[in-house]
């Protein structure tokens, strides 16, 4: 399984011959991160705002993509969508292992949309804070899950991101197995050892 990072929080994830994007930005919508222009077989966004909606950006094959795709309905604050709405999360199946990808979650997971993700061969978790989950709250949610690599997105990092989100190492540094990759791209294998993945955008 093949997942590239395209800043903020959008990927574009390859498995069993089929490429599905999550959560693309509209252009200028994200500081620091350029304008996409991507190709698909399918795309899936958690919700509508426009740095995670910009559906038409990406070229649809007219395939069919029979990989399953699981939704999970979640919110985008801790007040039961009260401030920001609803957020979807979506756990995709493929060459026997999961990826979840948690959009813009901004509350801790329980219940039955927490069974739902726990054991995930990879989890995408937003860890800036203000408009999602913040890094502590970031690193109970993938504690409770028990996923086998975690890739933190939706963080400020030099240029990217945005002013109020915090950065990249107040999340890493509550974790003890960082893997820091030279490029925006992991191969998920089944014997990828546990650790959470920081890519790199834009290379």
């Amino acid at each position: 399984m093949r997942i590239q990072w395209h800043g903020h929080s959008c990927f574009e994830v390859t498995t069993e011959g089929y490429t599905v994007v999550f959560d693309p930005y509209e252009d200028g919508k994200v500081p620091g991160c350029g304008p996409l222009r991507l190709a698909a077989d399918a795309v899936f966004c958690s919700h509508e705002h426009g740095d995670h909606n910009a559906r038409g950006l990406v070229k649809l094959s007219g395939r069919d993509c029979p990989l399953k795709i699981e939704t999970i309905a979640s919110f985008h604050d801790d007040k039961k969508g009260a401030l920001r709405g609803p957020n979807a999360i979506h756990i995709l199946h493929g060459e026997g292992m999961r990826l979840v990808h948690l959009g813009d979650l901004g509350h801790e997971l329980t219940g039955s949309a927490l069974d739902a993700v726990k054991g995930a061969d990879a989890l995408l978790i937003p860890v800036g804070g203000y408009y999602t989950i913040d890094a502590a709250t970031a690193k109970k949610v993938a504690d409770a899950t028990v996923a086998r690599v975690v890739i933190p997105m939706h963080y400020r990092l030099g240029k990217m991101g945005f002013d109020v989100i915090g950065t990249l190492d107040r999340f890493t540094r509550l974790c003890d197995d960082v893997r820091t990759y030279e490029g925006d791209t992991l191969e998920l294998r089944a014997d990828t050892p546990a650790q959470t993945a920081v890519l790199t955008y834009g290379k």
